[in-house]
């Protein structure tokens, strides 16, 4: 029995997952960093096991009805675990934060801001003093009440919602208006008005065709209906709604996001014409500080905003200073972790997983907590090797603060600074789940199975491969978007290269938003043309590329409904494999009949989902295995079937290194399988809900559908952070698939912080030289060997290290 003081957590028989009855120790109030391949199970140990834990002895003190329903979920499968203190998760899988939700309410600094600017503010001449509320687009209060504190209104005109003017109304002229029957019966309410619906949209006289479109009225009328032979259509009241009121509605109202999309084709967004795109009221933009209000105020990058502050705090009042004093002080944990760049009212559904979770960091940081333990997952991710060291000086900090850090990182630099090394492996999936070091980081020496061992301890150079030739350029000019301004940026073809820089610099930017969207238009054709070109004056050199294929890091479905397998295409021959079995032959069971997506063979308690939702008062909702299927998705019925003596959900909790094996023999499922395994992916699981693939995991996949298709012609591959969430072992499976998509004649190009994948590189684009509107501008460009030497560069001393230069 060890003492409530003792300073070990230690974990007795962990078997979650792919954990093999894991045994370790771990010391507190260190710096402990797990580490292994993708899918060895460190996840499972720190999060699955030791954070799950820490969770369920905190909910057994809630109330009994809760504590019922969380118990739906399952402890973790582990025999004991002591020395236990209370823990803070700060993942990276993405939340779904709303519009509302931005940099400033993360961090809770727009709280302190608006504190500032109600007891601090200048107010005008005989102006009552504001509550802290009124200064919140998020509040009754504060919010403008004619865009609701969204600051921007969505409006239609005339061209949008009637795109071809030589139609007649009958022939479709309205293309806002719904289809089919409800369609027909707007078109048969304008006819019994007396509206001319048979003659062009173009010769209707200009009031009548203003009131069709945008009037507010809606008249009822009956309708006697075209009787059409052999069907009996009685009259019946018919109510009108204009093509304004009718896209509007659906796209504020509706469930379907179908018809969401559909309707928003018909609106532009556009600033708030009464706030001006503040959110707030008159009487809160009339309130200044430093002369400034507080939509100018949030609008400045944090590290711009601390020096207005600075210089405002010097000569203010009592209250001023304090107020600034503290708001200062949180901005300075923010900037310290490389987000100096983001500003407070930058949205969240915006910023990069990496980007959040190093937010809500610097928010822990200020918090005073202690004794507890923090896991974190790779807060390096998207991090820039300049940024590292701060990064480490923060969480060395939590670690002062008499607490402990456990975190899951890939980052050699990260590793290299531990206390503490626990390393699980050797390899993925049922291949790994051991751990084969649980010590101070130099012992992995003596551990030759380790995958991390040699990189860890051979930093020799990276090898250098033969630099290949520009088959042509892609040249954008005056490129201006974000904090890009200006910029000439020219991209080689038929090579790989790398765009890198620190944090906020616009390497996202320049790729994903310009490039794609230059080469987005040309695809599209002239009369779609305009989404990529209003962010440079000209581009040239697109007509080599035949095709584009931008694989980013959303994730690939939002719902446990999603996974892997019905993404990639494998599901449809699963399920026409199932359907050939002699077994689903005498029942008459089609494909059809082994879709959880459908009704026929799957669970209907939970809609073939494996999991129902429960809402929990005070708490988010989770998700609890379904009482009838337990998490099978299918019906008794379906599960009777089985195909080499696999029932079709226990094939579906397969890993892809599993099914590789058992669909051999089976042309379609092989090609998907084999991509699948090339990209690093072999230890997920067929029915790997999408809700729990982390934004590397979503990204690899995606690729892996893209490589099993047949290419044609010269293809533009563009990635942001591919080696995200890969241990280096991984990252040389992947370039071996990215490298070999160049050999093949097309063009890769990345956005990259590991300085081995630029390393490897043909060219090298680096933007800075800081972040926000220090960045934005080409500091280098050529070879890894030239971007290296070059002094303005901040990139420059970190791939000189891996050149070994």
């Amino acid at each position: 029995m060890h003492s409530p003081h003792d300073p070990y957590v230690r974990v007795r028989g962990a078997r979650e997952h792919n954990l093999q009855d894991v045994n370790v120790d771990i010391p507190r109030d260190t710096l402990t960093v797990f580490t292994g391949v993708s899918g060895s199970g460190k996840s499972s140990l720190a999060f699955g096991t030791i954070y799950a834990e820490a969770q369920r002895r905190y909910f057994e003190s809630v109330a009994p009805y809760a504590r019922r329903l969380i118990h739906q979920v399952g402890a973790p499968a582990v025999g004991e675990i002591t020395g236990l203190p209370p823990a803070v998760s700060l993942e990276q899988r993405r939340s779904a934060p709303g519009a509302r939700s931005s940099v400033g309410t993360v961090t809770t600094l727009s709280n302190s801001l608006r504190m500032l600017f109600s007891r601090a503010g200048e107010y005008p001449a005989g102006a009552e003093r504001l509550d802290s509320d009124a200064f919140s687009p998020n509040t009754a209060a504060g919010a403008c009440p004619e865009c609701h504190g969204l600051g921007r209104i969505h409006r239609t005109d005339e061209e949008l919602l009637v795109p071809d003017p030589s139609l007649s109304i009958r022939e479709g002229a309205i293309a806002a208006w719904p289809g089919a029957w409800q369609g027909k019966n707007l078109r048969d309410v304008l006819d019994t008005l007396g509206y001319d619906v048979d003659r062009p949209w173009r010769e209707l006289e200009a009031k009548d065709r203003e009131w069709i479109l945008f009037t507010d009225e809606q008249p009822v009328v009956t309708v006697h209906p075209v009787r059409d032979a052999g069907r009996i259509q009685r009259p019946y009241q018919g109510t009108y709604m204009s093509a304004r009121r009718y896209v509007l509605h659906t796209f504020a109202d509706t469930k379907s996001r179908t018809l969401r999309v559909k309707a928003e084709r018909f609106l532009t967004s556009v600033p708030c014409p009464v706030c001006g795109g503040s959110r707030l009221r008159p009487e809160a933009m009339a309130v200044t500080f430093a002369g400034r209000t507080i939509a100018e105020l949030a609008g400045l990058p944090l590290s711009a905003l601390a020096e207005v502050l600075t210089a405002a705090a010097a000569g203010g009042e009592e209250t001023a200073r304090v107020l600034t004093g503290d708001l200062l002080a949180r901005i300075g944990t923010v900037t310290e972790l490389g987000l100096g760049y983001l500003s407070l009212d930058r949205t969240a559904p915006t910023l990069s997983s990496g980007e959040l979770q190093r937010l809500r960091l610097a928010t822990q940081l200020r918090s005073g907590l202690f004794g507890v333990v923090y896991v974190l997952d790779e807060p390096s991710a998207g991090l820039h090797p300049a940024d590292t060291e701060s990064l480490l000086g923060v969480l060395g900090r939590l670690k002062e603060a008499g607490n402990s850090v456990f975190v899951v990182e890939h980052q050699m630099d990260v590793v290299r600074r531990a206390d503490w090394l626990v390393d699980v492996g050797p390899l993925a999936g049922e291949h790994g789940g051991r751990v084969l070091h649980s010590g101070p980081p130099q012992g992995l020496a003596e551990v030759p199975e380790s995958a991390t061992r040699r990189f860890l301890f051979d930093q020799g150079p990276t090898p250098v491969r033969e630099t290949r030739t520009p088959s042509g350029w892609i040249r954008l000019s005056g490129v201006e978007r974000h904090n890009v301004r200006g910029v000439d940026a020219a991209f080689p073809l038929g090579v790989f290269t790398a765009v890198t820089g620190v944090s906020g610099s616009g390497k996202s930017t320049l790729v994903g938003q310009v490039l794609a969207g230059v080469m987005a238009d040309r695809q599209a054709g002239e009369e779609a043309a305009g989404a990529g070109e209003q962010f440079c004056a000209s581009a040239s050199g697109l007509e080599a590329v035949d095709r584009l294929v931008q694989v980013d890091q959303k994730p690939i479905g939002r719902t446990p409904r999603s996974n892997l397998a019905t993404y990639t295409g494998l599901f449809d021959t699963v399920r026409k494999l199932f359907a050939q079995t002699g077994t689903a032959r005498e029942r008459g069971y089609t494909a059809g009949r082994f879709s959880f997506n459908v009704s026929g063979g799957r669970c209907e308690t939970c809609q073939g989902e494996g999991f129902v939702s429960v809402e929990l008062l005070f708490l988010p909702s989770t998700y609890a295995p379904c009482p009838d299927c337990h998490g099978a998705r299918y019906n008794p019925e379906t599960l009777e079937v089985t195909l080499h003596g696999l029932t079709v959900a226990q094939v579906l909790d397969l890993t892809v290194e599993s099914a590789a094996d058992f669909f051999s023999g089976t042309p379609a499922a092989e090609r998907a399988l084999t991509t699948l395994l090339d990209v690093g992916l072999g230890y997920l699981r067929l029915g790997q809900p999408a809700t729990e693939l982390s934004g590397g995991e979503a990204q690899r996949i995606k690729l892996a559908s893209e490589l099993q298709r047949t290419r044609r012609g010269h293809t533009l591959y563009l990635l942001d952070e591919p080696t995200t969430g890969l241990h280096p072992a991984d990252v040389e499976v992947l370039m071996r698939q990215l490298h070999g998509l160049v050999d093949a004649h097309n063009t890769v190009v990345v956005v990259e912080h590991d300085m081995a994948v630029v390393a490897g590189a043909d060219h090298v684009i680096d933007l800075g030289p800081g972040g926000g509107d220090r960045g934005g501008r080409i500091v280098a460009t050529g070879t890894p060997q030239e971007v290296a030497r070059a002094a303005e560069s901040r990139t420059a001393p970190y791939l000189a290290k891996a050149l070994g230069s």
